[in-house]
């Protein structure tokens, strides 16, 4: 077994009587999780592909080792996925045995293949998968190469249909060993986020394993109880998707917040202003990096770098214009915001490969929409300045026209998040009754809104980039790792129970009024005026 493996880091582990893993009352060391690994790749023997529902439990860890130690491949579903969806999702990965944990035992039931209850394998073998189930990936999961497929995860499914990804021995052991580097024996990795998602997995599992530092786990997130884990369990280091941290920060501020343990909050798609104030309150080091469940494009953060940047443009990757190919064109920055916005928005490329990205499962339209002439195109829109530092735009279906001129999401959910009060902000683009689209913002306030100063603050981010429409929610859909699913809110536009204030045209840029029934009509018979009610079918 080699070092660039799950495997290998494992197989170091095996000896070790330290600490491994806590969950809530109970402590293994890391002799005893390997070695629990090692039975249930036992008991799964010949289980080809196994499908999971449940919850940040041990037993997923267990099992999580088991596949990367001969055990089967696993199938990490999605528990917040619709009946229908899953079973389609497990079709379409190949999976002949579900294991569950409560309370996903009826889910499990209803998807029409075998299930076996995950906290039995302890104890008890599961029945056999269906004849002629096997692993899909070419070996028989016994060799521990780094090509070696251990995991299936899907991808967020935030601006579309999820897409599972090929998770192998290197791609789990490469950041692990990288992001491990900051740790040591004596550190220990909080993982509030969920296990089937590949952040959870590639920067709190695998790095602990890569150290030797323990993993806490929490069955679930809870915004409120992140502070008092990480103090019972002595947690050094945490790791976080999207919009966990604003989510803490919204948790009543105590004089003692910063006298706890942690030293190193690691993510990504934290906004600017979350990661300032969670490491200003929380007194610790926050490390918000660039990068995907595909893990073909990683920016690494640079704290000397502008507020908002990503990191420099690395060797290899660049911003190319999606239709054209064509490399963009420096941004010219003008309040925080690219002045040139069709020149130099662009989609980011990795020119020089593929990075740890291994494919998509049995998905070749997928590949093809990814790989394009041995580059691989992300989906995710960027600009960098004439200095190289990079800054997110939004997913490739978030870029907005007003006017004729392109806008991107990011700087403008940026700026709204300075506003007093937000919690939290999501940009999307809604139809004009006219041409192209109008900007809609959905705000998490922690306090009632004020249209004026709203209006006066929002003033500065320039006419086409003031939303039209707000929309004031007590929580925005998001998936469990904590990533907003705008195209529910862009579907739904105006047309919710929630409050909607919004500009009538015939206010210019400043002047926010609440959204009646009677706006909504004369809205939508603008849209039947100039033929584009089909716009308004979600």
């Amino acid at each position: 077994m080699t070092a660039d493996t799950l495997a290998g880091l494992l197989a170091r582990r095996a000896a070790d009587d330290r600490p491994g893993l806590l969950f809530e009352d109970a402590i293994w060391t890391w002799r005893e999780v390997v070695a629990a690994c090692r039975a249930r790749a036992a008991a799964l023997a010949g289980a080809g592909h196994v499908g999971v529902l449940c919850d940040n439990v041990p037993e997923l860890v267990f099992l999580i080792g088991a596949a990367a130690l001969g055990g089967p491949v696993v199938v990490a579903l999605n528990t917040t996925r619709s009946a229908d969806e899953l079973a389609r999702d497990a079709r379409a990965t190949d999976v002949g045995l579900l294991l569950w944990d409560p309370p996903y035992g009826p889910t499990a039931a209803s998807l029409g293949l075998p299930a076996f209850p995950l906290a039995d394998l302890a104890h008890s073998a599961p029945p056999q998968a269906p004849a002629g189930v096997t692993r899909q990936d070419g070996t028989d999961g016994t060799d521990g190469s780094p090509g070696e497929l251990v995991m299936l995860i899907f991808t967020s499914g935030t601006s579309g249909a999820p897409r599972a990804v090929r998770i192998t021995q290197r791609k789990i052991a490469v950041p692990g060993i990288s992001l491990g580097a900051m740790l040591t024996p004596d550190d220990v990795v909080y993982c509030s986020m969920p296990l089937f998602h590949s952040g959870a997995l590639m920067a709190a599992f695998a790095p602990a394993v890569a150290s030797g530092a323990a993993l806490a786990v929490r069955r679930r997130f809870s915004a409120s109880n992140l502070l008092p884990d990480v103090r019972r369990h002595g947690c050094t280091y945490l790791h976080y998707v999207g919009k966990a941290l604003s989510y803490v920060l919204a948790t009543p501020r105590r004089p003692d917040d910063a006298d706890n343990p942690l030293r190193i909050a690691f993510g990504n798609e934290g906004s600017a202003t979350a990661v300032r104030r969670f490491g200003e309150r929380f007194g610790c080091h926050v490390i918000d990096a660039f990068g995907s469940t595909e893990s073909a494009v990683s920016i690494s953060p640079d704290p000397s770098g502008p507020p908002g940047s990503l990191g420099r443009l690395p060797d290899g990757v660049e911003i190319r214009n999606p239709l054209t190919g064509e490399r963009c064109a420096p941004a010219t920055i003008e309040d925080g915001r690219p002045a040139n916005p069709d020149e130099a928005i662009g989609e980011l490329v990795n020119v020089a490969g593929l990075g740890l990205f291994d494919g998509y499962y049995n998905d070749p339209a997928a590949d093809a929409e990814r790989i394009r002439q041995g580059a691989y195109w992300s989906g995710d829109l960027a600009y960098a300045d004439a200095h190289g530092y990079v800054f997110f735009a939004g997913r490739g279906t978030e870029r907005l026209r007003v006017d004729g001129e392109n806008l991107a999401v990011a700087p403008i959910e940026a700026a709204l998040r300075e506003f007093d009060g937000v919690v939290e902000a999501a940009v999307y683009p809604v139809p004009d009754a006219a041409a192209g689209d109008q900007v809609m913002a959905a705000l998490v306030l922690d306090r009632p809104f004020d249209p004026a100063a709203f209006a006066a603050f929002a003033a500065a981010l320039g006419a086409k980039a003031v939303p039209r429409y707000v929309r004031l929610c007590r929580e925005l859909p998001q998936t469990p790792s904590h990533k907003v699913v705008k195209r529910v809110l862009a579907g739904e536009a105006w047309r919710t129970a929630d409050p909607v204030w919004w500009r009538p045209p015939a206010r210019g840029a400043t002047g926010f009024l609440r959204l009646t029934v009677e706006d909504i009509s004369v809205i939508e018979d603008e849209f039947a005026r100039h033929g584009r009610t089909h716009l308004l079918e979600s």
